[in-house]
């Protein structure tokens, strides 16, 4: 209870994926509304319905399940780049927030890309402000700072520390150092990104089957998230339908992990030769710093098994020196996790 006698708000963290959404909520300080972790595809789609003829929405993986020819991502490129894009976003949130049950009275805390994209940026702000929660407050802060906390300690003590966060996203790399909090020589690309991965797959499967079979993205990435593992991957079947009748099973042995090896070659050098060249150009002595502290890597790519490890080796070899690298419990809901440890810090304080 606050000072008051009312309920404290709940503190709650959000991350709007481009792949995947993750809300985070610690619940309500009487217990109505227990703590939460919800994690669903960014996607919808819209049928009408049978009885009444009214439209209505369907989210996350039943959409792509069970609409896969009208399902709608609307945030490709990371951001709700557009009107129309803004709009399914609004659609897409408030429909998961009302169906699990975010409490209203919070304080919201999301986590926002490295993206040089004001009018995107705004867009996800609006989507927010206007779903129906954070009735206390809505902030952001920086998906690589959000998404660092987890993994630097058992609760804010990233925001006082001095190191190096990698987001490994699916439309952007993200690098950034931080001092206390502070961003020094934030960096993004979109040239080296987990659809790009998914992409490579769809075309190695094409060639390792010898045009026999074709994936779409979907299946691609879904054999990326079950099977790629630099530690003991193995190949695997599957089967397809065929035109007509029939169906073919086959077997990926190199398809993936080509894909997936290629992407973390290109990570070690977008960060050793572009940020972390950057880096040191700007801020000489920090550099040395932080690199004496573990490199902090999240986002979905960092889930593989083993991708942490390779990371350190290949980075390290690239540097010539020493190089740690360390990933939270859960990279793929770090992000969220992150933003509402502070969120409920932010709700202590006001």
């Amino acid at each position: 209870m606050s000072a008051n006698g009312d309920t404290e708000p709940a503190a709650v963290g959000v991350k709007l994926g481009s792949t995947r959404t993750v809300v985070v909520s610690e619940g309500t300080g009487d217990g109505a509304v227990p703590e939460q972790v919800v994690q669903t595809l960014t996607c919808l789609a819209t049928y009408e319905d049978a009885l009444t003829g009214s439209e209505r929405v369907l989210y996350g993986e039943d959409a792509a399940r069970e609409y896969p020819d009208r399902v709608q991502y609307m945030l490709r490129s990371g951001l709700p780049e557009d009107d129309d894009r803004a709009e399914l976003t609004k659609r897409f949130f408030s429909a998961l927030i009302e169906e699990e049950g975010i409490p209203e009275h919070s304080g919201v805390v999301y986590a926002i890309p490295t993206i040089d994209n004001d009018a995107g940026l705004d867009n996800l702000a609006a989507v927010i402000e206007e779903s129906g929660i954070g009735s206390e407050f809505v902030r952001s802060y920086p998906e690589s700072l959000c998404g660092a906390i987890p993994a630097i300690g058992d609760g804010l003590e990233a925001i006082n520390d001095i190191f190096v966060s990698i987001n490994l996203g699916s439309t952007n790399l993200e690098a950034c150092a931080y001092r206390r909090g502070e961003q020094l020589s934030p960096f993004a690309t979109g040239a080296v990104t987990g659809n790009e991965v998914d992409r490579h797959i769809v075309n190695n499967v094409e060639e390792e089957t010898q045009r026999r079979v074709n994936i779409d993205r979907q299946t691609a990435r879904e054999y990326k998230e079950t099977h790629a593992d630099f530690v003991d991957f193995d190949p695997f079947t599957d089967v397809i339908q065929q035109p007509g009748g029939g169906s073919h099973e086959f077997t990926i042995e190199w398809a993936v992990m080509d894909a997936v090896d290629e992407y973390l070659d290109d990570v070690v050098d977008e960060v050793a030769n572009r940020f972390l060249a950057e880096l040191a150009n700007d801020y000489v002595r920090l550099y040395r710093q932080v690199l004496d502290r573990p490199i902090v890597l999240t986002g979905g790519m960092a889930c593989i098994p083993g991708l942490v490890d390779e990371f350190e080796e290949r980075l390290s070899e690239e540097l010539d020196r020493e190089i740690e690298a360390t990933a939270p419990e859960e990279p793929s809901l770090a992000a969220a996790s992150g933003a509402q440890r502070i969120a409920e810090r932010l709700v202590e304080t006001n």
